[in-house]
């Protein structure tokens, strides 16, 4: 099940600076009930007084990458689902994704999010007025993820697949991990890190993760699959 092709408590006291040391408490295990996350994230609908989780992600705008410019566009499922459809029915995505089948599979996967809490939202990847990726930008720290690594505060996860073969295996992913981290960052001012979980067996999309500026933090066994667990830093987005 996803995630992924390139497919998501905190340590010390609590004045502490979790951007100080990015990987001071990467190795601690932490595991939250699906029931307190779900307190965690109507509590901060109720601070906000809104119920956007994602810091209004519609509104975030196109950025420039080297490969030209790109947005993400929250999916409509009358305009969008015979197009992630074939995608997810792609071989290279399907052995990772496991979504392959009729619309009625997508349709499942991607109605569940739009008609969730809003904690995760499935986007068309946008280059240059082409859609040719599909992301899901998701909370992870409200994420049953957040029950296999010490989650913080706002942190955001991402999954990705590129829908075209011709954009696979020549860098087109690991360009689109780095804006898209950027514009987490950018956009979600509480956000420290940027996470992402691929299965281990996907190499190419770890490589494109490590090539987009983010690290390995730990193996972390998943129900689906043993994941690796990949972090980009706020305090490290200007180095890595």
């Amino acid at each position: 099940m996803p995630p992924t092709e390139a497919h998501p408590g905190t340590a010390g006291p609590p004045d502490a600076d979790p951007s100080a040391d990015p990987s001071a408490d990467d190795t601690l295990d932490l595991h939250l009930p699906e029931e307190f996350l779900a307190l965690l994230a109507q509590a901060e609908r109720d601070r906000s007084g809104a119920g956007d989780l994602l810091d209004d992600l519609a509104d975030w705008g196109p950025t420039a990458t080297p490969a030209g410019r790109f947005q993400l566009v929250p999916v409509r499922l009358d305009r969008d689902l015979p197009l992630v459809t074939r995608w997810m029915n792609a071989p290279a995505v399907a052995a990772f994704w496991e979504l392959q089948g009729p619309e009625s599979v997508t349709a499942d996967h991607i109605r569940a999010q739009l008609d969730g809490d809003g904690r995760s939202v499935p986007c068309l990847g946008v280059l240059d007025s082409t859609p040719m990726s599909y992301f899901e930008i998701y909370r992870a720290d409200l994420d049953p993820l957040a029950r296999h690594y010490p989650a913080r505060p706002h942190d955001t996860g991402v999954h990705l697949l590129i829908g075209g073969v011709t954009d696979r295996g020549r860098g087109i992913g690991t360009l689109l991990l780095r804006a898209v981290a950027d514009l987490v960052l950018d956009h979600r001012p509480r956000c420290t890190r940027v996470l992402a979980e691929p299965d281990l067996r996907n190499t190419p999309s770890v490589a494109a993760f490590l090539a987009a500026g983010f690290r390995l933090s730990a193996e972390v066994d998943l129900p689906d699959k043993r994941a690796a667990l990949m972090v980009r830093d706020r305090a490290l987005r200007h180095v890595l």
